[in-house]
């Protein structure tokens, strides 16, 4: 089964070209003021002006006004949106667009748990699961215990926290996942991505892919 890729915090032209060029299936690009991947709405744009067909823009977004948004959305042509905060599942679809809701795993003690949260979002195309807190900020490059994954939800999960060319393998071996979301992992400084380390990532995520053939 094909591992879906996301690198998130895409910051410049060059570095969306060299993530669409190793392979994944998604770019993200942030509009949050306080993380240090913020784009303004300028940046993203013209990023976007640059994705090939058949790879996916994403916008994050925390906790953000509903004018800001469509302040975004009028200019940049984003594909999906991911919401990162409290944001409410109707506030999530009252942009007509699809979306993607976070889920904080810190928060979560059970699969239960998770479907209880979830099943709120019933427009939802997926759940991406990372480490922190549900409602707070993610990219705190911190992993989380990947047994308490939830293995038979029936959207699509996609799975973040931590991440890195070096753990991923693991990752992947122990739950199985939708996707994958890397920022931090892929990362030579915050903001910058790191062209060695997203393509050792890819031959990693390629090499599960053959092994489960």
């Amino acid at each position: 089964m094909k591992i879906r890729v996301k690198i998130c915090g895409i910051t410049t032209i060059e570095d969306a070209q060299n993530v669409c060029d190793s392979g994944v299936d998604a770019l993200g690009l942030v509009f949050y003021e306080k993380s240090p991947r913020n784009v303004s709405i300028e940046t993203a744009k013209s990023i976007c002006a640059n994705i090939p067909p058949f790879i996916t823009s994403v916008g994050l977004f925390l906790d953000a006004s509903k004018e800001f948004v469509n302040s975004v959305l009028a200019s940049v042509p984003l594909d999906l949106l991911q919401f990162h905060g409290s944001e409410t599942p109707e506030y999530c679809t009252s942009f007509n667009r699809p979306y993607i809701k976070v889920v904080g795993m810190k928060s979560i003690s059970n699969e239960e748990e998770f479907a209880n949260y979830a099943n709120q979002y019933k427009d939802a195309k997926g759940f991406l699961i990372d480490s922190h807190a549900t409602g707070k900020a993610g990219g705190t490059g911190k992993t989380f215990d990947w047994d308490s994954v939830p293995q038979s939800f029936k959207k699509p999960i996609i799975l973040a926290g931590g991440l890195n060319p070096d753990n991923i393998a693991d990752a992947l071996n122990q739950a199985s996942v939708y996707g994958v979301d890397l920022s931090s992992g892929v990362e030579r400084k915050p903001g910058i991505k790191d062209k060695q380390k997203i393509s050792k990532l890819m031959t990693a995520i390629q090499n599960i892919e053959c092994e489960r053939i």
